[in-house]
């Protein structure tokens, strides 16, 4: 996706301050850039603790994914972030900076908290020049986020007369009308049909790749798994899992089970082989740490009839939930 042409003078000498360099096995790597630090953050409403010690970073140029169940805490956090709540302890900075102490924040960072912040009564192209020209930017601005958001056939109309999924876009767009190097996007894909899922995901990974920064939070795992680099997942305020989600995806472990009407000798001919097998039944075992293409060409090798051959194991999702339960326990 291209860049409006907006430039920010701060920015070279900003990441010059916040890189640093990773090493791996002794070796020097690739200097990164963080663009998101959260230390110790701490929210408590009385005696009830929102957020809760919660420190994390985020690299330039990836998305990452801020997940947990509903009451999790990722609103607040979100909201801390963005100067809209003060920490009662801790703190988070972007581009090492509170949001409150960066030199023109809307052109640095583009936020959705909520898709219902819209007077009905104006149209979408109105509700963005309001806000455009409150940040000292052009009305063409305006129509090039409506273009990019795909809401230039709409932009006259209402936002009253708007689905959810529209006034999602209309959101977004307001978030791009300073060409941010961060996004910051709370439950984007509320309201969207599989197509505009879809979309909003090309989208992303396009704003990613030209260097951005993606932050978006979600209660449904499977709704970013194709989205994000990265996962925080949280729950009752404290982060219990950050990780790549290459290394998440690694837990979805799963076992192979074959059914035969001669599994004794598919049982031999596997342990031959140094499989590890289980008998779930008298016509079927399960296997572990194989795949049913291997399983399948030593039952054709032995000659041994197949009558059912499938992997069974746990999805992301599923790990997603036992990973919040656990916490909460």
């Amino acid at each position: 996706m291209a860049r409006s042409g907006l430039t920010h003078p701060n920015v070279a000498a900003t990441r010059m301050l916040l890189g640093y360099t990773r090493f791996v096995s002794g070796r020097e790597s690739v200097t990164m850039t963080l663009v998101v630090q959260s230390t110790s953050l701490t929210k408590r409403y009385g005696d009830v603790v929102a957020v809760d010690d919660l420190s994390f970073n985020i690299e330039a140029g990836t998305i990452t994914g801020f997940l947990g169940p509903n009451g999790a805490g990722k609103s607040t956090t979100l909201r801390m972030l963005l100067g809209l709540a003060r920490p009662t302890s801790g703190h988070a900075t972007i581009f090492g900076q509170r949001y409150g102490d960066l030199d023109g924040p809307a052109r640095r960072v583009g936020a959705v908290l909520e898709a219902t912040d819209f007077h009905p009564g104006r149209s979408g192209r109105d509700h963005l020049r309001m806000l455009s020209r409150a940040v000292g930017l052009p009305d063409s601005r305006v129509d090039e986020v409506l273009a990019l958001v795909e809401l230039d056939g709409a932009a006259t109309r209402r936002v009253k007369g708007y689905s959810l999924g529209m006034r999602q876009r209309l959101g977004l767009a307001a978030a791009l009308l300073g060409d941010p190097d961060l996004l910051v996007l709370d439950e984007p894909a509320n309201g969207l049909d599989p197509e505009g899922v879809r979309w909003l995901r090309d989208f992303l990974r396009s704003f990613a790749s030209d260097g951005h920064t993606v932050l978006i939070s979600s209660h449904v795992l499977a709704e970013v798994a194709q989205t994000v680099d990265r996962v925080l997942i949280n729950s009752r305020g404290r982060l219990i899992t950050e990780s790549t989600l290459d290394s998440l995806t690694a837990r979805v472990s799963g076992v192979v089970r074959v059914r035969s009407p001669e599994i004794s000798r598919l049982d031999e001919a596997l342990r031959r082989e140094g499989l590890v097998t289980t008998r779930s039944s008298d016509h079927a075992i399960v296997v572990e740490g194989t795949t049913t293409e291997r399983i399948g060409d030593l039952a054709f090798a032995a000659g041994v009839p197949l009558h059912e051959l499938v992997t069974e194991g746990s999805s992301l999702e599923e790990i997603f939930l036992d990973l919040t339960s656990e916490a909460a326990l």
